[in-house]
């Protein structure tokens, strides 16, 4: 296998970890936002898109805690307020995201029913889920260098001025 197709299937196989990861924590926090949903509809009279709010609320601060310290726990940890707070904005859009699905299809359609809350609920954190992994991965749980990258650039450094033609002057 040439160096390149090498390095393109190291990058495909840590792409896939990063995806198993994030949809095992993902996976976690979905199961924990239906399950305080389902609680707060079933045990107090907090209307359909509120209770799905506080149900969001509980899923990003698991999410987070589980991005963090298990799926993206090797990025850079320098910024953490920043970290903190880009998370944190873009999972208000994911939570608007999931919320306005919801609300259309309860108040927009009339489509009430528990089974039928749970379905556009599930279905509003899917289509979430696409926007956070893009900009979670992409904005708040930076790479950092690997170290393939920073031996190529050293190696680079060490070789010198190269001709038009690719080939290195003899020392």
């Amino acid at each position: 296998m040439s160096e390149r197709g090498g390095a393109l299937r190291m990058q495909f196989d840590q792409l896939m970890r990063e995806v198993a990861k994030f949809g095992a924590v993902g996976g976690t926090g979905v199961i924990v936002n239906l399950a305080v949903f389902n609680l707060v509809r079933a045990t107090t009279e907090v209307p359909v898109v509120r209770a799905s709010l506080v149900a969001n609320a509980v899923a990003i601060i698991f999410n987070y805690l589980g991005y963090r310290y298990f799926t993206y726990r090797d990025r850079d940890k320098s910024g953490r307020t920043r970290e903190l707070s880009l998370f944190l904005l873009f999972s208000v859009v994911g939570m608007a995201i999931e919320n306005g699905i919801l609300y259309a299809a309860t108040y927009g359609f009339d489509w009430d029913s528990p089974l039928q809350s749970n379905f556009f609920k599930f279905f509003g954190i899917g289509v979430a889920t696409l926007f956070r992994f893009w900009s979670y991965r992409t904005w708040v749980f930076r790479a950092l260098p690997t170290r393939e990258a920073v031996h190529t650039a050293e190696s680079f450094l060490e070789r010198g001025p190269v001709d038009p033609h690719g080939v290195a002057p003899r020392p």
